[in-house]
């Protein structure tokens, strides 16, 4: 099915023909994949765009002057302009590939943060980020004597607001927060938190990396200082990410890693480094995953983030109202604002043991803390089940899934 036909006509059936892992069984059963929050699976373009890069077109970029180099680069650095035009950037010097999301926190934790912060100057963080947004803050912190807050969140998972404006103040220089939490689904009111934390001269990180599988993010309307995601969790590469940032924080802070590429000249005495986006990519880059990731961004586009809300908003109202059914169920996160995830555990079960029944069925969950310990210690409990949606579950999914929960339940019975 080409991407027109897509566009034209969202079909589940059709859009799961396009991703060759649903071909398999598991354990002789079909396969249900609910962890796509994890990471997502990918259609035949990415894997083909992947495969036609390293067969035909593969050679190092930036640095040579023949046939192959030259036609790579241009395609590796048309890839970056699909990502600045997906986000709404204003300028491709804007993006800057990493390996993913977490590197991207780092290079502003380490870079920017070891420059303009000092001993006393406040970070805010929200109660469920995941790791990967809190140790680097963690470790800055210790190093330079950092004050970090945590701006709380309610039992069913909501950003409270009023709260986080108590906490707002002239010691804020940082406001860390994710657009969408991975553990519970919430979706914070970003736009407003980044409003808030402007008016006391503070910036924002978002991580975004929940958030672009599943809706237009505008990076310039919400104002975000930086905006960081992962290309694997949006149906792309493992190994490449983005980091978005103002042009003109960019260029104020210093290089994240030294070596090829983010140079201009090169003395035992000296070294000019490159402008933007080349001062932080120093090496040879994950070149055929930045392509794969723009093919995985134009494969998206193409069904349209329309129909990919509305068919994974009535995914999980089906979800929802299905897991009711099941004895001994109680939902861990049912903010006024969800995204396709759903958190619980089971009276009978540990969520590890509810994972593995579900796994000789061939369903497919996370379980455990998601990289989130904090939100498992607010709500005290060691962990839960995850069931998060992708543009290619359906309602047959959802019945697998509660039929698994109710195995579950006979079993430890």
């Amino acid at each position: 099915m080409t991407m027109t036909a897509i566009q034209n006509n969202y079909n589940v059936d059709e859009i799961r023909r396009e991703f060759p892992i649903f071909e398999q069984e598991i354990y002789g059963k079909p396969l249900t994949f609910l962890d796509s929050a994890a990471s997502a699976q990918k259609p035949k373009c990415v894997i083909d765009a992947v495969h036609d890069c390293y067969s035909n077109e593969y050679a190092n970029i930036h640095r040579g002057g023949y046939f192959l180099s030259q036609t790579l680069t241009a395609k590796y650095e048309e890839a970056r302009e699909t990502v600045r035009d997906h986000i709404g950037a204003r300028f491709s010097k804007e993006i800057i590939f990493v390996r993913g999301a977490t590197e991207a926190i780092n290079l502003v934790a380490h870079s920017w943060g070891r420059k303009f912060l000092s001993e006393g100057d406040e970070i805010i963080l929200s109660q469920m980020e995941h790791h990967s947004n809190i140790v680097p803050w963690q470790i800055l912190r210790d190093e330079k004597d950092l004050i970090l807050t945590v701006s709380p969140i309610d039992q069913k998972g909501n950003f409270l607001l009023d709260e986080y404006k108590k906490r707002l103040g002239k010691k804020t220089k940082l406001v860390a927060i994710t657009h969408i939490s991975n553990a519970l689904g919430t979706i914070t009111p970003i736009k407003e938190i980044i409003r808030l934390a402007h008016e006391v001269g503070a910036l924002v990180l978002v991580d975004g990396c929940q958030a672009l599988p599943h809706m237009p993010v505008d990076v310039v309307d919400m104002d975000a200082d930086f905006y960081v995601f992962s290309g694997h969790k949006m149906y792309g590469p493992t190994g490449v990410g983005i980091l978005y940032g103002k042009k003109d924080l960019l260029e104020k802070m210093p290089p994240y890693q030294g070596g090829g590429d983010m140079i201009r000249s090169v003395t035992f005495e000296e070294t000019i480094f490159n402008e933007l986006p080349h001062k932080f990519e120093a090496g040879t880059p994950h070149i055929v995953g930045g392509i794969g990731l723009a093919m995985a961004i134009d494969y998206i586009n193409a069904l349209g983030f329309k129909n990919i809300h509305d068919h994974e908003a009535a995914l999980l109202d089906y979800a929802l109202e299905k897991i009711k059914e099941v004895e001994g169920i109680e939902l861990r996160g049912q903010a006024d604002e969800l995204a396709g995830i759903l958190s619980f555990t089971m009276a009978a079960a540990h969520p590890h043991d509810i994972g593995t029944i579900l796994d000789q069925d061939g369903i497919a969950i996370r379980t455990g803390h998601h990289c989130a310990q904090p939100v498992m210690d607010f709500m005290d409990i060691p962990a839960t089940a995850r069931v998060s949606f992708g543009l290619y579950n359906t309602k047959q999914d959802v019945d697998r899934l509660i039929d698994g929960l109710h195995k579950v339940n006979r079993i430890f019975a």
